[in-house]
């Protein structure tokens, strides 16, 4: 390890030990905050780059570790969960140069870096896209373009195949003794709850900031799900819960479908949800539309044929 790379981390460290905000200008803090937020993220670079080249050498063995993620998440102060996340965007950017370059410049944090080359893995060619909205944009923003990306490249069928296998709902006592959970929906059923949650979440902040309450917002949402698990609540009243476009061809031909705000689902799940939905029918070539009719809640013997 030549001595000037660890002689400059080491005085880095130095500077920012004796670092006093107090003694500059707010422009001053500023432009220190965006240079020290680049050279985060090329840390960060760098010391997965090490990690991954130290395990592969079995450097951690010859510090007492038999596992380097375990040893990664002492050296660095993350969970092991973090540590093998680390050590596997590492791997994953040998095979993204361009995100590669982009992380190591410290342009990109590890997290967008992670985000592209999995999308790229899944939707190849796809990389110099997300490299130049990540630069641009928020991680927020990316993920979603990113997630959006992957969703389209697999079968409707498969994909809800594989959120219905990946539902799941978890609860436990914290150490406060409230009850706490996490739960995975899949869109279809996922996205209706949610939206009647958020409505009854708004009535009921709009009420208690009539009576100057300074609740969160997430507090009036807990209320708003003991009120819909009670059998109370509404949802929006000029707003359906959930909408489904089914597009079908001229030729006659299944078409495609997809969930608003929830990507693509199968054609025999819109089938299913027409069932009990309001239709609305719309004809159009692509540009142009011809005709509009409200169909209503059940489906006609005409359409049905």
């Amino acid at each position: 390890m030549p001595a000037s790379l660890l002689d400059a981390v080491r005085r880095l460290l130095e500077l920012l030990a004796s670092f006093e905000p107090e003694l500059f200008s707010g422009d001053d803090c500023a432009t220190l905050a965006e240079e020290l937020g680049r050279t985060e993220k090329a840390c960060a670079a760098g010391l997965v780059r090490a990690a991954a080249r130290a395990a592969a050498a079995g450097a951690h063995q010859r510090r007492g570790y038999t596992n380097p993620v375990d040893w990664l998440a002492r050296s660095a102060g993350s969970s092991a969960p973090q540590a093998r996340e680390a050590l596997g965007t590492a791997a994953a950017l040998e095979d993204c140069p361009t995100t590669r370059q982009a992380v190591v410049a410290g342009e990109l944090s590890l997290a967008q870096g992670a985000e592209i080359a999995r999308t790229e893995a899944a939707c190849p060619g796809t990389e110099a896209e997300l490299v130049g909205l990540a630069k641009s944009s928020s991680l927020g923003v990316l993920r979603e373009r990113a997630r959006s990306r992957r969703l389209k490249s697999v079968d409707p069928e498969e994909l809800h195949g594989r959120q219905q296998a990946a539902r799941e709902l978890r609860h436990w006592r914290d150490d406060l003794g409230m009850v706490r959970g996490v739960f995975a929906l899949p869109p279809v059923v996922g996205i209706p709850l949610i939206n009647r949650l958020d409505a009854e979440t708004d009535r009921i902040r709009k009420t208690a900031r009539r009576q100057a309450s300074t609740e969160s917002r997430a507090a009036h949402a807990a209320n708003a799900l003991v009120a819909l698990c009670a059998g109370g609540g509404k949802g929006r009243a000029n707003r359906a819960d959930l909408v489904l476009v089914w597009e079908r061809p001229g030729d006659g031909g299944e078409g495609t479908c997809h969930l608003v705000g929830g990507g693509q689902v199968p054609v025999s799940v819109a089938r299913q949800r027409a069932e009990e939905a309001f239709v609305k029918g719309v004809i159009h070539d692509g540009v142009r539309i011809e005709t509009v009719r409200h169909i209503g809640r059940h489906i006609p013997a005409e359409l049905r044929t």
